[in-house]
């Protein structure tokens, strides 16, 4: 499988296909990482208002939507729906219509793509992964903003809030 490493973490496999990055210019044989996640921006109708479900990261400390890695095999979906309910142990229904991505560089020689879906909880009780989410939060999507770390999440909840409303 020339050009595929599998990295194993935790109970999860990621596939990272390696491939030449076209910012190193002259070809010098240097390869980019690609790695691929996917969560979604969970939410709720609580009390007439309309939350999303928040997590902080234990390693950055950031506040985000849950998301994780891809296994071998796995579609988008599978994939959101997993990590959702790992991370938080809340099962959700995923609107696969609603689809964001989110590309960045989470290091040197690598290149992330995140895809969001919308998704509705079943349940609003929650149970943080100990070794991956510090916090948990239900929030009030406009004031979710102000909790965000990330502009590019800040913009796919603007997007998120018109669908839901």
């Amino acid at each position: 499988m020339s050009g595929e490493l599998f990295l194993r973490r935790r109970k999860e496999m990621s596939v990272i296909k390696a491939a030449p990055s076209p910012a190193l210019g002259r070809g010098e044989g240097k390869k980019m990482l690609h790695e691929k996640s996917c969560g979604a921006i969970v939410y709720r109708k609580f009390h007439g208002n309309i939350e999303i479900l928040l997590v902080k990261h234990v390693n950055s400390g950031h506040w985000s939507f849950p998301k994780g890695h891809v296994e071998l095999g796995e579609t988008e979906v599978e994939t959101a729906q997993r990590e959702i309910l790992e991370e938080t142990g809340i099962e959700v229904i995923i609107d696969s219509s609603f689809r964001e991505t989110v590309t960045y560089s989470p290091k040197k020689g690598t290149q992330k793509i995140v895809v969001y879906f919308l998704a509705k909880a079943k349940g609003y009780d929650f149970i943080p992964q100990p070794d991956e989410i510090a916090d948990i939060k239900w929030v009030e999507i406009g004031r979710a903003q102000s909790v965000l770390s990330y502009d590019n999440d800040r913009s796919i909840v603007s997007k998120a809030r018109t669908i839901i409303a």
